[in-house]
């Protein structure tokens, strides 16, 4: 039987036994690929020009969407640089603030940061920019394995309703939202055509 997969205010997909997502009819396209590229070139190169350039940058994707897009955004600057900028993957779950409130056992997924934090400058990557507790558990999770000199914060949408005072550096489209509609953003690397979708709860 078809079910849902929810990460609440963040992504809702519909799946099937195949684990394929199930196109629902009250979608609309916010992103298409194009945009996305487009985005993540812009972002590319507003993170370069920030920090002048690579020296001491590194970026540390969270799970799953941000790690998808920290490794675009890697090729993107090595594109424009000629240089491979340092990239981990942060799994944030054992830092989020209603983990004793979830009924289900979370399930751990892989953290590899395999490089030394300390007096570097540290994008963190995520998809959607929501309430702003994920990010403040990424940043938990950062400061348990290091010290960088700075944090700054990149991500594809920024859809409001913050509930900490928490504001990206880099934004791919800022996306005014109801707290009733849900946004989804399918890529590639997991099987779908690259987009950005909205629909009501």
């Amino acid at each position: 039987m078809p079910g849902f997969r929810q990460e609440p205010g963040r992504h809702l997909t519909m799946t099937t036994p195949m684990n394929k997502s199930v196109e629902r009819n009250d979608k609309k396209l916010i992103m298409d690929a194009g945009d996305i590229s487009r985005a993540m070139m812009r972002i590319a190169h507003e993170i370069l020009e920030r920090n002048k350039g690579v020296h001491d940058l590194a970026l540390v994707g969270i799970r799953t969407g941000g790690v998808h897009l920290a490794h675009r955004l890697v090729k993107r600057i090595h594109s424009i640089e000629g240089v491979l900028v340092p990239i981990g993957e942060l799994d944030i779950t054992l830092y989020r603030d209603d983990l004793a409130l979830r009924k289900n056992q979370p399930i751990l997924r892989k953290t590899s940061v395999p490089f030394d934090m300390t007096n570097k400058v540290v994008v963190l990557v995520d998809d959607v920019l929501f309430t702003g507790r994920t990010i403040r558990a990424a940043m938990d999770g950062l400061m348990d394995l290091g010290r960088p000199e700075e944090i700054q914060l990149a991500v594809l949408v920024d859809r409001g309703h913050r509930q900490l005072p928490i504001k990206a550096n880099y934004i791919g489209k800022n996306l005014p939202t109801s707290r009733d509609e849900q946004v989804q953003v399918l890529l590639d690397e997991d099987g779908e055509d690259d987009r950005v979708v909205i629909l009501k709860s």
